[in-house]
């Protein structure tokens, strides 16, 4: 495909495993709220991903993606194809969103002469050879032409990196608030997603990865099931926790309270059939998903983490708790278990809150004027 001359081409660069999160999700809604702008998406994988499974999400909504499979993590292969992918769509600007991009991008920017803007999407796990990568990001982040974070301790995680402030922006995570809409009743979403009618049902969406603390939710639920509390407990997700939950689920007194559904492709229907969504990370960044339940009026149980407060006002659009606690989020839970009109209340303040501050269109905008000013030469 030629290049229209008279457009200005962005290159998106992301490290994928699986079937991505939050952040692909995002990337993919990108091109549509870009007028103006010629959008490519590449996807570094590796060579065997049984469940990777991008290109064919990029082919459904019209993304334009180029999928590079490695055998290793530091493939050779890899920069050659970038490099030639980067010399036939010849970017104005390129956005990576991870460790590994970014130092790929800065090294392709100097040879090529294109700037470089990254997203910095939050920090997980700690510890071994992850002490490098966040070395690396450092490194790169003060080399980046904007950097651009999800959550305001991101920003002062940038600000002690020493990243000057005219290059940084707080730019939240943000949803379509018209793709996320409740459609139904939350019986009506139970009864036509098989789920009993006549049980309190608390759920998560989230890769299973340690940071996430499911053990944590599900010690809680156990709680309020010994209490006899009719409730069950539903998570939606994979990744490396997954056999070690499935043991810590097997040793609850009633396991079949507790279901881990994998992956789901209908997690908007999902989130309509759930008197509560919960989310009891140690870290995380803005989620997604804690957005998107929001959105659809799901109530909210969270963990006061990451840029989670920022989203979430105590007492009147969810409940925060501090992390690893079952004790705290089973009082949560109990606390909307007795209450439909906490329920209510706090599920219609959260979709108020959604739509004032954390719009998709809105925050394109704003990204979109550090593009131009970028392409422009405005920027340091």
């Amino acid at each position: 495909m030629r290049n229209d001359s008279r457009m200005r081409r962005l290159m998106h660069l992301r490290t994928v495993s699986g079937r991505g999160g939050g952040p692909e999700k995002t990337l993919l809604s990108t091109p549509q709220y870009l007028p103006g702008y010629d959008v490519r998406l590449v996807c570094i994988r590796p060579e065997d991903d049984p469940d990777y499974n991008m290109p064919e999400r990029a082919r459904k909504l019209g993304v334009q993606l180029v999928d590079i499979a490695e055998r290793h993590g530091f493939d050779v292969r890899t920069l050659i194809r970038l490099g030639r992918e980067v010399r036939a769509f010849r970017p104005h600007i390129l956005h990576p969103h991870d460790y590994k991009t970014n130092a790929l991008s800065l090294l392709i920017g100097r040879c090529f002469g294109i700037p470089v803007v990254t997203t910095a999407h939050g920090n997980v796990s700690r510890g071994g050879r992850l002490e490098f990568y966040y070395r690396l990001d450092g490194w790169c982040y003060r080399r980046m032409r904007h950097v651009f974070a999800v959550s305001e301790d991101i920003v002062s995680y940038a600000r002690g990196l020493r990243v000057p402030q005219d290059r940084l922006s707080l730019v939240h995570n943000a949803i379509d608030t018209q793709l996320h809409k409740r459609q139904d009743t939350v019986d009506e979403t139970k009864r036509r997603l098989g789920f009993r009618t006549d049980t309190f049902l608390v759920g998560s969406i989230a890769r299973l990865a340690s940071e996430k603390r499911f053990d944590v939710l599900i010690d809680a639920v156990s709680r309020l099931a010994s209490e006899g509390i009719e409730i069950e407990l539903l998570i939606a997700g994979d990744g490396t926790e997954r056999e070690r939950l499935e043991r810590h689920i097997g040793e609850q007194p009633d396991s079949r309270r507790f279901q881990l559904l994998g992956y789901r492709s209908d997690t908007t229907d999902l989130l309509q059939a759930l008197d509560v969504f919960a989310l009891t990370s140690d870290r995380e960044g803005l989620p997604n998903s804690l957005l998107e339940a929001m959105a659809m009026e799901v109530p909210i149980v969270a963990t006061r983490v990451g840029g989670i407060s920022s989203l979430v006002s105590d007492g009147h659009s969810g409940l925060l708790v501090d992390p690893a606690s079952a004790a705290d989020v089973a009082d949560c839970l109990r606390r909307l278990f007795a209450s439909v009109a906490l329920r209510r209340r706090l599920a219609e303040q959260a979709r108020r809150t959604v739509e004032s501050r954390f719009d998709f269109a809105s925050r394109m905008r704003r990204i979109r004027s550090v593009y131009d000013a970028v392409v422009a030469g405005d920027t340091k």
